[in-house]
């Protein structure tokens, strides 16, 4: 599940808010051990995913980095050869 987990900071533009919300969950997924949390559990996995997303935010946020922001498009290429040397 974590390797849905993009990396986010130093882009342009910056990560919007469903970027980071996605993030939050698959982390919230990884930890909890589920995908779909039973109707019992469903409003403290919500919860977890908000909180992470705040966190997340304010973490993106306050990163600070002399390196210059990096393409989104670039990266997917990038990604995308790295997928077709390693599974052909």
């Amino acid at each position: 599940m974590c390797r849905n987990i993009k990396t986010l900071a130093n882009f342009a533009p910056p990560a919007t808010d469903d970027e980071i919300k996605a993030s939050a969950l698959q982390f919230v997924r990884k930890l909890s051990g589920t995908t779909h949390p039973s109707q019992a559990n469903e409003a403290a996995f919500q919860a977890a995913v908000d909180d992470v997303t705040r966190v997340a935010r304010r973490l993106v946020d306050s990163l600070t980095t002399k390196a210059p922001p990096r393409n989104r498009e670039e990266e997917v290429r990038k990604a995308r050869e790295r997928s077709a040397k390693r599974f052909g």
